[in-house]
């Protein structure tokens, strides 16, 4: 074997540098996924980055917010949770508030261990379906690195709440489950939409889509079905969560 060949070889083990993964999620995803495909899982940098990201956030929250405020805004677009809680004496209305915001901000603290579980819970159902359902071969450790390098779009999201934050937006107005104008809903004024359509709305979102896209073709690519197959696993399984949470505010909105 020639050296060129010897030298072919070896790049092809080695593969891309997760900030090659990165990068190329935005700039060409196919790349990123068949990088995956072909064994290189390493999933820690994305995990960092979208880490880091919320954290920001939860100091843009803090100091310009304020946690207390984040739960008043939260009551007052629920105006059931909003009218059952008027009911409350003064004293229990402050216990709740107080044990909500420390619930609130301990989301944000624990985001870690939270990102951690939740994308190896949706891998599982993913990887079941592109593979039971659709004849895929993936396995769970690549739809999880997937599933970590598509949802770096997030941070576009994150970034954009908390450049709001620090543009001067109002604290009253700021509406901690729909950080960035990137969606249907944030023009609609949450009061006054019914909330199964605002949840609708809310739903249809650019970043949320993007994420989606890379999701299939990465579900698909590591899989080794067609990008049909990984847009109707993908896009089947967001319709389902779509639905139910739109159910879920009708009932409790």
């Amino acid at each position: 074997m020639s050296d060129l060949a010897i030298q072919s070889t070896d790049e092809a083990t080695l593969g891309l540098s997760q900030w090659q993964r990165i990068t190329n999620t935005f700039t060409a995803p196919s790349k990123t996924f068949e990088d995956i495909q072909s064994g290189h899982k390493s999933w820690w940098l994305p995990f960092i980055l979208l880490v880091a990201a919320t954290y920001i956030l939860f100091a843009a929250i803090t100091f310009q917010v304020g946690w207390g405020q984040v739960v008043e805004n939260t009551i007052h677009f629920n105006p059931k949770t909003e009218a059952r809680l008027s009911q409350l004496t003064p004293e229990q209305r402050a216990s709740t508030d107080k044990m909500t915001r420390y619930f609130v901000e301990g989301t944000f603290i624990a985001s870690p261990l939270l990102t951690l579980a939740e994308v190896a819970l949706l891998s599982v159902g993913l990887w079941g379906t592109i593979n039971f359902a659709f004849g895929g071969k993936a396995k769970f450790g690549s739809i999880f690195t997937v599933w970590m390098y598509a949802s770096l779009p997030s941070i576009v999201t994150t970034l954009l709440g908390t450049v709001a934050i620090f543009a001067g937006g109002a604290p009253e107005s700021f509406n901690i489950k729909n950080l960035a104008p990137t969606n249907i809903g944030a023009f609609l004024p949450p009061l006054e939409t019914n909330k199964a359509l605002y949840s609708l709305a809310t739903s249809l979102d650019a970043v949320t889509i993007w994420t989606l896209v890379l999701l299939a073709i990465g579900t698909a690519t590591v899989a080794g079905v067609k990008r049909t197959s990984g847009y109707i696993a993908v896009f089947g399984w967001w319709a389902v969560f779509v639905l139910a949470g739109a159910g879920i505010a009708l009932i409790t909105g």
